[in-house]
């Protein structure tokens, strides 16, 4: 049943650190009421439970948006949340405060244009969370590599690259050292710093692994020849739901491996990759395909031919679209990954 026919009130969240600014709008724009919400979920769960019409809300997509779409979701008739690029009638306006922001979230709304963005399951994006997080860790593990290269390249010590962040050969190296001690602290602090980030590291990588929820979809996706268990977590809680995607075109662009088009007077520009996009994703996916040629033939094959082209990196690109596909039909199969016959070109979950 169509519950909007029943819906009264139309009312446009703006949320800040500390305060919810909200504006109440009837189908007409009538401004019912105006006010402001202490930011905490008490004081938004007892406004929510106050409301006696049936009412429909929307808020833009924001790092508080979560928690605050989790507390009104069981209270309200229909709630969105707005992609914040598309929002261009508040970025664009003349005057600009948090009332008029609501006011206009508001109109958008009864009026159905807000611009619509998708709202991944909570439990998803509590263990999304995680991955990220494990992106960080990962990024300052990297930065204090880095860091104690160079403290023994300022000190002129040569060393074995590949073998550096090796415990055994680097505690060999400091027992050899000459440098002055400060170096020598600052060399064991890096070190220690880097193995508790390794630590949390695999004890992250661990937990969503072995998460009852994602274990088998995991397990699934990396049935992939070149696909591992970073890229299947990245892919599952990324996407979240893999058919919200109508084909693969959309779900290239949602990882960012799209160039961006311009289209004007019957002339159309291509240009680089689009800045809108899913940066965890396209990161991700554009490391893997830098190795999956190595791991599979049918990615080899496609490598080579765009690489006969003279383009490296439209090379890389065109082996993540490939692993896209390849990602997207697995999931939606719910069937580990085969190749086709010989005579096909290409390579898809089995049907």
């Amino acid at each position: 049943m169509d519950t909007t026919q029943y819906i009264t009130h139309y009312i446009g969240f703006d949320i800040h650190k500390k305060w919810i600014f909200y504006c109440v709008k009837t189908k007409g724009g009538e401004i019912v009421e105006e006010g402001k919400i202490e930011a905490t979920r008490g004081a938004l769960r007892l406004w929510a439970q106050q409301r006696q019409e049936p009412w429909m809300g929307g808020l833009e997509a924001t790092i508080f948006a979560g928690w605050v779409y989790d507390e009104l979701k069981p209270y309200a008739a229909e709630l969105q949340v707005a992609h914040p690029a598309m929002l261009k009638a508040i970025s664009a306006s003349k005057k600009k405060n948090d009332r008029i922001d609501a006011a206009k979230i508001a109109d958008m709304l009864r009026c159905d244009l807000l611009p619509q963005c998708y709202m991944a399951p909570s439990w998803i994006r509590e263990l999304r969370r995680m991955l990220r997080y494990r992106n960080l860790v990962v990024s300052q593990a990297v930065r204090l590599k880095n860091r104690i290269a160079g403290l023994l390249m300022e000190e002129g010590v040569g060393y074995d690259a590949e073998r550096l962040h090796r415990k055994g050969y680097f505690a060999e190296l400091l027992d050899s050292l000459q440098t002055p001690d400060s170096v020598l602290q600052l060399l064991r602090l890096s070190r220690a710093s880097l193995e508790m980030f390794q630590s949390v590291e695999r004890r992250l990588v661990r937990e969503l692994e072995n998460n009852p929820r994602l274990q088998a979809r995991v397990e699934l996706l990396c049935s992939i020849r070149s696909v591992g268990v970073i890229v299947a977590l990245t892919w599952a809680l990324e996407v979240a739901e893999v058919n919200r995607f109508g084909s693969i075109r959309q779900a290239v662009s949602y990882c960012g491996l799209s160039s961006a088009e311009r289209q004007s007077g019957g002339k159309q520009y291509r240009g680089p990759i689009s800045k809108q996009r899913n940066r965890h994703l396209q990161t991700v996916l554009i490391e893997a395909a830098k190795l999956a040629p190595r791991w599979n033939p049918e990615l080899a094959a496609l490598h080579q031919r765009e690489l006969a082209r003279g383009n490296r990196n439209r090379a890389t690109l065109a082996v993540a679209r490939k692993l896209v596909a390849y990602l997207m039909a697995v999931d939606r199969s719910g069937k580990p990954f085969e190749v086709r016959a010989a005579t096909t070109s290409v390579a898809v979950a089995a049907d």
